[in-house]
């Protein structure tokens, strides 16, 4: 990042920060003084044409916590308050809800209050969470993230804070398109990595990817990321220290050495620390099954053979109103592995506000024929019956494994009238125990082959587990981040594989191979 030689609106925005004062912990009071790779943010930023104008409208810094990004947030958003020149300015600090929005605000209120020259151009309502800045006629103000409520804005700069947060593109849409008006606007967007990759925050990451190998893709967006990549060592402290820039100042390296030694005893929160300290994508908040070993399992998989071989279904019928899921496994006949496929079945009323519920495109899957959707506001049970009816017709259907508490008179008619073999399966820690961790050793072993399905793959990427005293494991719906249906009914297509297919020899397919270390 460089700045034109002689070009006062970055010399200036670098001055104006400096002159602010931190407001927490052992620098409170202290000088703001930028340090190097801050003021060369600030300066690329700030950047200005000939003509005054700036040729960036969006900045993206995605950087790991505790890098100081809230209080550059603030300074940022005071400086496009009190010295950008703009008269009726309307600055905004953003985030997933009030209170995170609210935090940017207080050390903005805070740095005003530490300077009694700025001090004396404003009036600040905390009540309202407002700093207005009497001269120009302009203001800053924190907000929630209803959408709905913010379309009569004219934004001239916007802070947009944890990004990876928002519950929806909403907000986002609403405050970026409110700035058409301004000759200088600034959306800049403060965050930590995210992990949906449906998400708002993962469009701009990938932008930004494609803007940093081509600048002239996007001339008007700055991407600024620091990130440790993927094949890092993540617990060297040579990683740390390349993600977090402000490691040994006023970034604690005691405190990533604690976090990082706890990463390494508790699997579950490596994902936590990889994302929030190292800056990485995952896919999930806490790991179960790593979605790069998932993903290695993907193999192209012959229809036509499976119909020699046995099948085992798995169904949870969730909510009528919600995704149900078909689960098919087939068996080797040596009981090396074993094939899966997937159908799952959605209501189609109100599916848009399913999508922006759940922030996947089931429009996309439906259209590619990954997924049913039935009429109505609830699941059409008889859909799901003809699926089975079609399986059974092509395949040597064996049994199907159902959740009794949510059993229904569909699991009744497909045994008194089809003639499946349909069998509950409780969902407690006993039954679903050794299903799930077969589940997790096959797919670590790549002896569990599936075709890529999205929906099961977004299943599978969503899953969290909870454990009990003695060990055991089970898929966890109020843990886990969204839908995992596809990954219960799985399961209970293994149970019925180990109760119903043991391999020639005898034995249980849950013994598989394991995993090379």
């Amino acid at each position: 990042m460089t700045a034109r030689r002689g070009d006062p609106g970055p010399a200036r925005a670098v001055r104006f920060i400096n002159n602010l004062t931190h407001t927490k912990g052992d620098w409170a009071g202290r000088p703001f003084a930028l340090r190097p790779w801050q003021a060369r943010i600030v300066r690329e930023m700030f950047r200005t044409r000939r003509d005054g104008t700036r040729p960036y409208r969006t900045v993206l810094l995605e950087i790991p916590r505790k890098n100081g990004k809230t209080e550059l947030a603030a300074a940022v958003a005071l400086y496009c308050l009190f010295g950008d020149g703009e008269l009726g300015a309307e600055v905004y600090s953003a985030a997933a809800d009030k209170d995170q929005a609210s935090i940017c605000f207080q050390v903005a209120a805070q740095m005003v209050r530490n300077d009694p020259e700025l001090e004396a151009q404003c009036d600040l309502v905390d009540s309202q969470k407002r700093i207005v800045h009497r001269p120009s006629g302009s203001f800053y103000r924190a907000i929630s993230s209803e959408a709905y409520s913010k379309h009569g804005f004219n934004a001239s700069a916007v802070v947009y804070d944890e990004l990876h947060a928002a519950p929806t593109r909403d907000l986002w849409d609403v405050l970026s398109t409110s700035m058409g008006a301004r000759r200088n606007p600034l959306m800049f967007v403060t965050t930590t990595a995210g992990y949906d990759r449906h998400s708002i925050l993962w469009e701009l990451h990938a932008h930004a990817l494609r803007v940093l190998e081509n600048p002239a893709l996007d001339p008007s967006f700055l991407p600024v990321i620091y990130a440790a990549p993927p094949e890092a060592n993540w617990q060297a402290a040579a990683t740390w220290r390349q993600t977090n820039p402000a490691l040994g100042d006023f970034r604690s390296l005691e405190d990533m050495r604690i976090h990082a030694a706890r990463a390494a005893s508790i699997p579950a929160y490596e994902n936590t620390f990889r994302r929030l300290y190292l800056n990485q994508w995952t896919e999930q908040a806490s790991r179960w099954l790593q979605m790069t070993t998932w993903d290695a399992c993907q193999v192209p998989i012959d229809r036509a053979a499976l119909r020699a071989r046995r099948c085992f279904v798995g169904m949870d019928l969730s909510a009528t109103t919600d995704l149900t899921a078909l689960v098919a496994v087939f068996p080797d006949d040596d009981g090396g592995g074993f094939d899966v496929l997937m159908q799952p079945f959605l209501p189609k009323e109100s599916l848009d506000d399913r999508m922006r519920r759940d922030r996947v495109p089931y429009d996309v899957w439906a259209r590619d024929g990954d997924l049913t959707l039935t009429p109505g506001t609830s699941v059409d049970y008889e859909a799901v019956r003809a699926t089975l009816q079609g399986w059974a017709a092509e395949f040597d259907v064996i049994a199907i494994g159902f959740d009794p508490w949510n059993a229904t008179d569909l699991v009744e008619r497909l045994k008194a009238q089809d003639g499946f073999q349909c069998m509950p399966v409780r969902q407690g820690f006993a039954a679903l125990s050794a299903p799930s961790k077969a589940l997790e050793r096959a797919v670590l072993a790549r002896t569990l082959r599936h075709t890529g399905h999205p929906v099961l793959r977004w299943n599978v990427s969503n899953v969290s587990v909870e454990s009990d005293a003695s060990g055991n494991i089970k898929p966890s719906k109020t843990a886990s981040t969204a839908r995992i249906d596809g990954v219960v009914a799985l399961i209970l297509a293994i149970e019925m594989m180990d109760r119903h297919a043991a391999p020639a020899g005898g034995g249980s397919y849950y013994f598989f191979p394991e995993a090379t270390p």
